[in-house]
């Protein structure tokens, strides 16, 4: 199934699609994590057409505030049911769930991936969000995904 042309948000997972999944801990027990530099153009093209892009993590932690805010997307992290807080924010913005995009990486992705208009995997997600996915990312998380995904979204919206 094709991506959405036009959708009205784009609601990305944190840990495993922006970074690799791994995590470097210091000994002073701060993290540290890999992310592609490529993202942050993707991210402003479609920040330019107008589409709202916002990041729902789990995890809380520094590293997903700082990236966010680099990349000037409204974060929501240490979400426990990813499930609701997907719905309050589409209820919020007044966005119907078939006109969101949603990428994620591991199971507590699912209910959303399958709720929303267009469930999208990281090559290298688990595979039982691989199996449910309606598009399957080229590159792996953390590797050049979100741009893939940004690059994807463009094409689409510039096909009539």
């Amino acid at each position: 199934m094709p991506l959405l042309k036009s959708p009205k948000l784009i609601v990305f997972d944190f840990d495993g699609v922006f970074t690799d999944n791994g995590v470097l801990v210091h000994e002073d027990g701060s993290e540290s994590v890999f992310c592609s530099r490529a993202d942050g153009l993707g991210i402003s093209l479609l920040a330019a057409k107008g589409i709202l892009m916002v990041v729902l993590s789990t995890e809380e932690n520094p590293v997903v505030s700082a990236r966010s805010k680099k990349l000037g997307l409204p974060c929501y992290q240490g979400v426990r049911d990813k499930f609701q807080a997907l719905k309050a924010l589409l209820e919020e913005k007044r966005i119907d769930a078939e006109d969101v995009v949603y990428v994620g990486n591991d199971i507590n992705d699912l209910k959303c991936m399958e709720w929303v208009g267009c469930g999208v995997a990281v090559k290298d997600a688990e595979p039982a969000v691989l199996a449910k996915a309606k598009v399957v990312l080229k590159k792996e998380g953390g590797r050049g995904a979100v741009r893939e995904l940004c690059d994807l979204v463009m094409q689409e919206s510039s096909h009539p």
